[in-house]
C-alpha cells in the first residue's frame, strides 16, 4: 500500500506532516510513503528515522505549494507541480493507493474532482469526519462540500456514509439517520421530506430523523445533512469542546481548595479530554470521488495527522470506492 502525502500541507507543513506520517508509517508494516514536497524542507525531519522505516519513504520533488486561501480555479490551472496537485496525481496514476493533505480543503476537493472524477451513481463529493458520541464516535456526512444538495444527493450521501461505517469503522448494519429539525415524521422542509421518502425505500438500516442533540448518541452511527448544516454543526460542536475545556480549567484553578479537587479528579478529567480530543477523530474522507482522499484539519499536530494518514491506510486497505460503487450500484 502506497500512501501520497503532500508534505507542504496546512498550517506547518514538512514540520508536522513528515512525523506525523512517519508516526502512521511506523504501524503498518507493509505501507509506503511518497512525500511530496520540496526536499530541502523535508529532509530535516528524515535524518534521525529509522533505516527500515526510511527505506519505506520516498521522497516527490515538487516546485509549488497550494495557498491556505488560494482559490479553487487558480490553483487547478496554476499549480500543476504543486504538492497537493502531484499527490492526487498519484493517485490517478496509479502510484498511490491514497492522498493525505492538511491542505486548501476548496482547493483540494476541485483539484481531486478534477483529477479523479466521481464514482458512477455519484453527482457530488461530501466530506465525511467521526464526531464524538456516547460510545464512540458517528459519522457524520456532509461536512461543506457541497451548500445546497437535492434529495437525492442526500440518499447517495447516506450510502456513502454506510458503507464507510461498515467497511471503515467495523459497525456490522450502521444505522443511518436524516439530520432534522424534530423526529416526528411530520417536520422539516420539503427537501428534507423528500429525502426521507426516497432513504424509506433504500436497502440501508434507515431510523429515520434525528434531532441536533442525537448526534452524539448511541442511537445512530451515520447522520446525513447537507454541506451548509453540516459545516455550522460541526463547527458549533467544536467550539463548545473549546468552551467546556476553557470553563473547566476555569473553574479548577480559581483558588486553592478547587486546585487540590483538581489533583483529586485528575484522572476523571484526564479521561474526559483523551475523549473529547478533537486529535483522536482528525482526518475526513472525500467520499464519492474515484479515488481514496483523506483531509486533515490544517492545524493538526502530529499526533492528529498521524490518525488522518492512517484513516487513509484503512480506506485504501478496504478499497473503499469500488465498495461504494457496488453498494451504490446495488442500490
Amino acid at each position: 500500500m502506497r500512501i501520497a502525502v503532500d508534505a507542504m500541507g496546512g498550517d506547518h507543513g514538512p514540520r508536522v506532516c513528515v512525523p506525523g506520517a512517519i508516526e502512521a508509517l511506523s504501524q503498518h508494516p507493509t505501507a509506503r510513503l511518497a512525500l511530496f514536497g520540496e526536499p530541502s524542507a523535508i529532509e530535516p525531519y528524515l535524518r534521525d528515522t529509522d533505516a527500515a522505516l526510511r527505506a519505506r519513504i520516498e521522497v516527490r520533488p515538487t516546485t509549488q505549494v497550494v495557498g491556505m486561501d488560494e482559490g479553487v480555479r487558480e490553483a487547478i490551472r496554476r499549480k500543476k507541480d504543486s504538492s497537493l496537485r502531484r499527490a492526487i496525481d498519484a493517485v490517478a496514476a496509479g502510484e498511490a493507493d491514497a492522498c493525505v493533505s492538511a491542505g486548501n480543503t476548496g482547493a483540494m476537493m476541485g483539484m481531486a474532482h478534477f483529477v479523479l472524477g466521481m464514482i458512477p451513481g455519484v453527482e457530488r463529493p461530501a466530506i465525511v469526519s467521526p464526531i464524538p458520541s456516547d460510545t464512540g464516535h458517528t459519522l457524520m456526512l456532509d461536512l461543506g462540500a457541497n451548500r445546497d444538495a437535492t434529495a437525492a444527493q442526500l440518499a447517495q450521501f447516506a450510502g456513502m456514509g454506510s458503507v464507510i461505517a461498515r467497511d471503515v469503522h467495523g459497525i456490522a448494519r450502521p444505522r443511518v439517520a436524516l439530520l432534522n429539525m424534530g423526529a416526528e415524521d411530520i417536520k422539516g422542509n420539503a427537501l428534507v421530506q423528500e429525502a426521507h421518502r426516497r432513504l424509506q425505500e433504500l436497502p440501508l438500516n434507515y431510523v429515520g430523523f434525528v434531532e441536533g442533540d442525537g448526534i452524539f448518541s448511541s442511537d445512530v452511527d451515520v447522520v446525513v445533512t447537507d454541506g451548509f448544516t453540516g459545516n455550522v454543526a460541526l463547527k458549533a460542536i467544536e467550539g463548545l469542546a473549546r468552551l467546556i475545556a476553557s470553563v473547566i480549567r476555569e473553574e479548577f484553578s480559581a483558588n486553592p481548595v478547587r486546585k487540590l479537587a483538581a489533583l483529586g479528579a485528575y484522572p476523571a478529567l484526564n479521561s474526559l479530554k483523551t475523549r473529547l480530543d478533537p486529535r483522536r477523530y482528525n482526518g475526513a474522507s472525500m467520499a464519492g470521488l474515484a479515488g481514496v482522499v483523506v483531509k486533515s484539519h490544517g492545524s493538526a499536530d502530529e499526533f492528529a495527522f498521524a490518525n488522518a494518514v492512517r484513516i487513509g491506510m484503512k480506506e485504501a486497505e478496504n478499497g473503499l470506492p469500488a465498495r461504494i460503487r457496488a453498494e451504490l450500484g446495488a442500490a
